[in-house]
């Protein structure tokens, strides 16, 4: 009777009828019966107490002992009843079963409290005058056993429906935990496939960014160099052989730094196995970027510029340099987003600028490193080559030069040329 009557909820005055919860229905008519038919046989004596009809009496239990079924809706109201009806020495079912709903419902302590003294008070007095006149029975004997049978019959079923009520409501509070605790769990992984997600976007952006760097520049001397030995192949033999080496030069460069990058990208990530597995889905993205970054150490270097500018003059640029301060040890990804940027910028020249006069500068400062590329207009008597442009050049250089806390700038200047301006910390950003 207990387990079940809680385990169907919503005990308490606005709970449900027994008919509207199946699971209780069987035991609650149970229940039922069993209250009606002891109320009807109670009933029988009293008919004969009170001068009343049998039958009628018989019809008074059977009604007093079917409000059991209400008890569930209304558990104060049932417990009314049965300490309305124990005067006429029945109900005794109804009262035990109402006590016990009453106090595993969510009925106001104070008014169980109060209803199991009224309980209380009206067993021990009827219990009292129904034993006092037994033969040989003493005061005292009657006034002990009274209080038994009115504490076994009162006082027990409340303390159940107490320990019952906050066992339901225990179990109520770690499913909602249980449940809350679901919810965040799938929030969790909402959020680490949102991250994971995101990580792989940053990867495809950053590979594609460094595909573009590395190749894009290699490609437009090619081309500039192609297009110059096609012009002097029949004239001038010597500086054609000189510019096919030039080409084959670049191709092989060009194809070395793809074998490099393609060798990161096929480097299998190493992930702990103590790693739990919804923090494994959202490592795995930037196990992966960290392993494509380690590439800066072994990549190109402030160093290296007057390489690259000398790379460009071969291909008929005309480039001056300057570099004033002392270079300081600069974290690796630093001087490779200068060398980078320097390297773009030289690559847009090549395309958009033919003839033009460049001039590259880099300053050495307290904390940080500028670079700028500025190009004159181009001349109208070089034939500008036909290099495609995927118009992600400058997105690129802003993206790389932001990622490390640094200021890009680029746009033209006055003369008809123009300038590419980026200064970066002398210490790695927020990348």
């Amino acid at each position: 009777m207990t387990m079940t009557g809680e385990s169907q909820g919503g005990a308490g005055r606005d709970g449900p009828l027994w008919w509207d919860r199946p699971q209780g229905a069987v035991l609650d008519g149970g229940i039922a019966a069993v209250s009606a038919a002891e109320c009807a046989a109670e009933g029988v004596a009293f008919a004969h107490e009170t001068g009343i009809p049998t039958a009628l009496g018989v019809l008074f239990g059977v009604l007093v002992g079917a409000v059991v079924l209400l008890r569930w809706r209304w558990p104060v109201a049932v417990v009314l009843v049965g300490i309305a009806v124990a005067p006429a020495a029945m109900g005794i079912v109804l009262s035990v079963v109402g006590l016990y709903t009453l106090a595993a419902s969510e009925v106001p302590r104070r008014i169980t409290s109060t209803l199991t003294v009224l309980a209380l008070v009206a067993t021990f007095a009827v219990m009292y005058v129904r034993t006092s006149g037994g033969v040989g029975a003493t005061h005292g004997v009657v006034l002990v056993l009274s209080g038994v049978l009115a504490v076994a019959l009162n006082v027990v079923p409340v303390l159940l429906g107490l320990y019952m009520g906050a066992r339901r409501r225990l179990m109520e509070s770690l499913r909602e935990r249980a449940d809350s605790l679901e919810r965040e769990l799938l929030l969790l992984a909402e959020r680490a496939e949102e991250r994971a997600e995101w990580a792989r976007r940053e990867e495809r952006t950053r590979i594609a960014r460094e595909m573009h760097d590395v190749v894009a520049h290699r490609v437009s001397l090619m081309v500039v160099h192609a297009a110059a030995l096609q012009a002097v192949a029949a004239k001038d033999p010597v500086k054609a052989a000189r510019n096919a080496a030039l080409v084959g030069d670049m191709g092989r460069q060009a194809l070395t730094e793809l074998r490099e990058m393609l060798g990161v990208l096929r480097a299998p990530v190493q992930v702990r196995s103590a790693v739990p597995a919804p923090v494994a889905v959202v490592a795995e993205p930037v196990a992966v970027g960290a392993a494509v970054a380690a590439g800066p150490e072994d990549g190109p270097t402030l160093g290296e510029l007057e390489a690259l500018v000398g790379q460009s003059r071969a291909a008929g640029m005309a480039v001056d340099l300057d570099v004033r301060g002392a270079g300081g040890a600069y974290p690796a990804e630093v001087e490779q987003t200068a060398y980078r940027v320097v390297q773009e910028a030289l690559t847009n020249c090549h395309k958009h600028a033919p003839g033009a006069k460049v001039v590259v500068r880099l300053a050495h400062r307290d904390g940080e490193v500028a670079m700028q590329v500025e190009n004159g207009p181009g001349a109208a008597d070089v034939a500008r080559p036909e290099l495609p442009s995927g118009g992600n050049g400058l997105v690129g250089m802003r993206e790389r030069v932001q990622g490390l806390g640094g200021v890009f700038v680029s746009g033209p200047t006055d003369a008809g040329g123009f300038r590419v301006s980026a200064v970066l910390p002398g210490v790695a950003g927020p990348g």
